[in-house]
């Protein structure tokens, strides 16, 4: 690896480094800056095992999202989504600080899908007024805090909008945009000293867009929602490109650039991660945006993917080294040898004893593309066929 000053530096590499997370976890306000480009819940465990040796990381979250209660929030105020930022930070919360728990408690709960619209409203003036239990138990000042922008949402919100399954900490970062002109970074600053959140966490881009995939067989999907195989159709064929647009109608193709305090949070990153989770609306969503990749290409520092151990449903083709390939290449990368200077990827981070890779790992393909293997434990018999949250942390923060 290179340091800030373009010198090359070598060393054994051992991973888990039980020294080096020995040293972490003594101090972790100390601990190393690690950026994660990512969304969903994917990356949700290894957070919170994260925040015990490093309080610096990076999230740069997508902020597409187009389902569930998301979709009804982003047409009635036409704003980003805030479901993944809502998610990351929760995840990133001290949980030892006094009113932590109640607050995630809070933020978790969404409004029953099968009430009456009267009653969703009833229970959310109660909540405003402080008089719901849930509410109740957190302590002043994110009690008021919660309360003012629980308000804001109340006087914004249409006459026809539909309550069923809101999540509650969504309406309140709502309500917070609504209140800090229509900015996201206010709200979740507030939130993030408020509630000990220990890292930092900002949207990829403050934008009102969403995906578009174009498939193998020609057809164009519109909206995260259609990509993911969950709550739509499957799939028809494997997606062959990713791109943003505006608006779920049709197809108008946008353009978005990552803001100058973005480039500063990447040029800061002692290690750059590519997490698991779903591979195209998590992760290269988040590579979409212009700069992305000539940001991540002027920082010397190492660049790690981590793939999937179980299938994605967005996946429909291809293995470990493919899905390489499409990183590089959204990040304006080929899939041949890159250059020693300019890199957007150095490892794949992958489980020394897990042989059921979706699509195979090829070895050969990786390396000679320039990228190395680096094999860890990163399973336990619990967390399989998924990655255990500390046993990935502890392997990142090893290559610091």
């Amino acid at each position: 690896m290179s340091d800030k000053s373009g010198l090359t530096i070598t060393r054994p590499l051992r991973v888990p480094d039980p020294v080096r997370l020995a040293r972490y976890a003594r101090a972790p306000e100390l601990g190393p800056c690690i950026l994660f480009f990512s969304g969903g819940s994917g990356p949700g465990p290894m957070s919170r095992e994260l925040i015990n040796y490093t309080h610096n990381s990076i999230h740069l979250i997508t902020p597409f999202d187009s389902g569930g209660s998301s979709a009804v929030l982003r047409r009635a105020f036409d704003m980003p989504a805030v479901g993944d930022l809502r998610n990351r930070m929760m995840a990133l919360s001290d949980m030892s600080v006094r009113g932590n728990a109640e607050v995630r408690k809070l933020f978790a709960y969404r409004l029953p899908l099968e009430a009456e619209a009267g009653e969703m409203v009833e229970r959310l003036e109660a909540m405003t007024a402080g008089e719901d239990p849930m509410v109740a138990a957190i302590p002043d000042p994110l009690r008021k805090i919660i309360r003012n922008h629980l308000s804001y949402f109340m006087a914004a919100m249409p006459g026809d909008f539909d309550l069923a399954g809101a999540s509650i900490g969504n309406l309140v970062l709502v309500g917070g945009y609504l209140n800090n002109g229509r900015h996201l970074d206010p709200v979740i600053f507030l939130f993030s000293k408020l509630a000990e959140v220990r890292g930092v966490v900002r949207p990829v881009v403050n934008r009102n867009l969403h995906l578009a995939a174009r498939l193998a067989d020609g057809s164009l999907i519109l909206g995260q929602h259609r990509i993911t195989g969950r709550s739509e159709p499957p799939l028809s064929a494997p997606i062959v490109e990713l791109r943003l647009n505006q608006g779920l109608d049709r197809e108008r193709p946008a353009t978005a650039e990552i803001r100058p305090k973005v480039r500063r949070l990447i040029a800061q990153a002692e290690l750059i991660c590519y997490p698991v989770g779903s591979f195209y609306t998590s992760l290269l969503a988040c590579l979409l945006p212009g700069g992305i990749g000539e940001a991540v290409a002027a920082n010397p520092c190492p660049k790690v993917f981590v793939p999937n151990t179980a299938p994605d449903k967005e996946v429909l083709a291809g293995g470990v080294a493919q899905r390489a390939a499409e990183l590089m290449a959204a990040l304006g990368a080929s899939d041949g040898p890159q250059r020693a200077e300019g890199r957007v990827l150095d490892y794949v981070l992958v489980d020394r004893k897990w042989n059921d890779y979706p699509g195979g790992l090829d070895r050969r393909a990786l390396e000679d593309m320039g990228l190395r293997t680096i094999e860890a434990d990163l399973m336990t018999s619990d967390s399989a066929p998924l990655t255990d949250g500390r046993l990935l942390a502890e392997a990142l923060l090893s290559l610091v």
